[in-house]
């Protein structure tokens, strides 16, 4: 049996549609009366300034932060590739002491990796929430201008 997962773009819809539901089946409204609006929230918040300087800044960060990871990465490889070289020389406990540290390495730079992530992440909800926040009220204040009953965001990954 699939579970159906309820997140918030799941549930807004559902909630709009039975608002939609609930006005048309107690209002007698005319089809031709009723007004709606799309809007693509990631186009709008690509296009006003705050928004291209907020996508430049986390650009900035998130290349710092791959440069970083890209170097360290690139030293455990190197590292791995010197203990393969050594294995044949080092005595048992040697060899397990340095396989250790390696993999004490590579578990921290896994940890570091998954940090990052989150940061960026992080970083990109405090950037943009407030943009998304002024591009609604502009939203709402536009639908009131022109009488619209509501306005759905245009969103790529709808089923």
């Amino acid at each position: 049996m699939m579970k159906m997962k309820w997140n918030g773009t799941l549930k807004s819809g559902l909630v709009a549609f039975g608002l939609v539901a609930v006005l048309l089946s107690t209002a007698k409204v005319k089809a031709e009366e009723m007004k709606f609006g799309f809007v693509d929230m990631q186009k709008a918040l690509q296009s006003v300034e705050e928004g291209k300087k907020a996508k430049s800044s986390l650009e900035k960060e998130f290349n710092s932060k791959k440069k970083e990871l890209q170097t360290e990465e690139a030293a455990i490889r190197k590292a791995g590739e010197e203990f393969k070289k050594q294995s044949l020389v080092l005595s048992d406990e040697a060899k397990a002491k340095k396989q250790a540290e390696l993999q004490e390495r590579i578990m921290k730079f896994q940890e570091l990796t998954a940090k990052s992530q989150t940061e960026i992440q992080q970083r990109q909800a405090d950037l943009t929430d407030p943009i998304i926040g002024k591009l609604r009220t502009v939203i709402a204040e536009f639908a009131k201008k022109k009488s619209l009953m509501a306005i759905f965001e245009k969103n790529e990954n709808t089923v």
